[in-house]
Order: structure tokens, then C-alpha cells, then sequence
């Protein structure tokens, strides 16, 4: 577990890796709003002990796998990813051996959870096929491409700097629930109906990656490009993760709830967002 300290510790300093991809996470969105407590344990201080042990390891590169949900976050999870990229941030900095990187990527096809296999087990069992809301788009990349742009990351990684893979245009999920019924010989609302099943809590009707070439620097990959945000002090992110640290010496969800929004500054309620998404760049794309 990363949150054993004294085991990673160990691990580390036993095998010297030359590259650690940090990847370890609960990412579930629904059951980290029903326990803050334990993202930010595993998430936020898992990331930090692992930076920490790869730091004194001698590890040439520390790479976190992040997420689209970490930008403006509108639920625990996201939030505690954007908190893993100011980790990173903070032990580039402080780290005089390691290069630390963050990759932020949307979703990825037939992951663990990815909604395809979900709809491909609903149309086999002759529906009906649920989604959450009719409106609701995502990005998707498939597991190689994703895959190897991280893999690529990798030697590019020497200022602490947050990757943003290029994930295209995002996709109407109510389009591809639709499209995925056709393909397999059915007529929607007709021989498989969709069903709405209403927003699950935490949860955005759309994701940002920030891919705009206005506030992105390019890499040699036309497809990497690196967020130009603004960097933190490493004393104002070791402060973040004080006040995390003291939430969770509570084990009180609401506690550790209104420890991350303190100390995510661009953490909205899903209920601020989703009111105002059809303005949003991203779901004019789709229209």
C-alpha cells in the first residue's frame, strides 16, 4: 500500500527503480464523495510518501498518472489529484536527483469502470442501456495511446511540469450509447431503450483538459502539451498538506471534506457547474 511508509520506504530502496509511474488511486467518483477521509489518505498523502521514498531512492523520474477531473474539480476525488500535482510540483523543487512529471488524460477504452463494457453487458442482456444524463459528455483514448504518451513523457520531464495529453474531441455518451445499439443489430428506444438515471454526487456533466493552444506550450509530440500554470511555493503546498494531514488525524468525512475545498481554491459544487455547462467550450464542441 502507499500508505505504508516504512514499505515503500523499503521497496525503493531494494530495487532502485530508474522510472516510477505513479498510478496507484481510488478513483472511483461516488465512493470517494462517500469517504474524503480515505482519498485523501491513500490519494494525496499515498502520493506523497511515494515521491518522498522514489526522492531518497535516487530515482531518475517519478511520473503521476493524473486526470481530467483534477481541473476545477467539482468532487473529492478530482480534488485530491489536483492536490497529487502540487505534490509533484512541490518535490521537483525540492528533489535534487529526481525529475517529477504529472500526465493528465481523460478516459480510457475498456478500462476497469470505462462505460463501453458496461454498455456492451446491457445490450447483450437486451437492455435497457443506463446512462446518467442525456447531455453528459467525456474524452477517450485507448489504452495504447495512452499508454505510450505516457511512456513519452517520461524523458521530457525536468521543471516539475503538468502534461496535458491531447484527447480530441470529447464524445456525447448519449451519441454513443446510440451508435453502440446499432452496431450490435438493434433499433434504439426501439428493441433497447436508454434510460436516464440521474447525475451520480460529485459528478460533472462535462471535463476540461485545457487543451487550447493559447494557454499550452507544445512539446516535440503534437499530441503533448504542457499546462502553463501557475506554480505554487513549495511552503504554500507543504501548508495544503499540513491542514489535509491534521483532517484526517479526525477520521470526520465532513472534516477532510472542507479540508480539501480549503485547500483546492478552484473546487466548485457540481450544482455550480452543471447549471451553467451548456456555456462551456467543451459541450458546444459536441453540439
Amino acid at each position: 500500500s502507499v500508505r505504508n511508509t516504512n514499505r515503500i520506504r523499503w521497496i525503493m530502496q531494494k530495487y532502485r527503480p530508474d522510472v516510477v509511474f505513479h498510478a496507484a488511486a481510488h478513483k472511483h467518483v461516488p465512493l470517494m464523495e462517500d469517504s474524503p477521509n480515505e482519498a485523501i489518505k491513500n490519494n494525496v498523502m499515498g502520493t506523497y510518501k511515494t515521491a518522498i521514498a522514489a526522492s531518497r531512492a535516487g530515482v531518475k523520474k517519478f511520473v503521476l498518472i493524473s486526470t481530467d477531473k483534477a481541473v476545477n474539480p467539482t468532487n473529492i476525488m478530482g480534488a485530491s489529484k489536483r492536490l497529487c500535482e502540487m505534490v509533484v510540483q512541490m518535490m521537483n523543487r525540492q528533489s535534487e536527483n529526481t525529475d517529477f512529471v504529472a500526465v493528465r488524460f481523460g478516459n480510457v477504452l475498456g478500462s476497469a469502470g470505462s462505460v463501453i463494457p458496461l454498455f456492451k453487458r446491457q445490450i447483450a442482456a437486451g437492455g435497457p442501456v443506463t446512462l446518467t444524463d442525456r447531455r453528459i459528455i467525456r474524452y477517450f483514448m485507448t489504452i495504447s495511446e495512452a499508454s505510450q504518451l505516457v511512456l513519452q513523457s517520461g524523458p521530457m520531464a525536468k521543471n516539475g511540469e503538468l502534461f496535458v495529453l491531447d484527447m480530441g474531441k470529447p464524445v456525447h455518451i448519449l451519441e454513443l450509447a446510440e451508435n453502440m445499439i446499432r452496431l450490435s443489430g438493434f433499433e434504439p428506444y426501439k428493441d433497447i431503450d436508454i434510460v436516464e438515471t440521474g447525475l451520480r454526487p460529485g459528478e460533472k456533466l462535462y471535463e476540461e483538459l485545457l487543451v487550447r493552444t493559447e494557454d499550452l506550450g507544445k512539446t516535440e509530440n503534437d499530441q503533448i502539451f504542457i499546462e502553463r500554470d501557475k506554480k505554487l511555493a513549495p511552503e504554500e503546498i507543504a501548508q495544503k498538506l499540513a491542514l489535509l494531514a491534521q483532517a484526517v488525524k479526525s477520521e470526520d468525512d465532513e472534516t477532510c471534506r472542507k479540508a480539501l475545498k480549503a485547500a483546492v481554491e478552484t473546487f466548485r459544487d457540481p450544482e455550480e457547474v452543471n447549471c451553467r455547462a451548456e456555456e462551456a467550450r467543451e459541450m458546444q464542441q459536441v453540439r
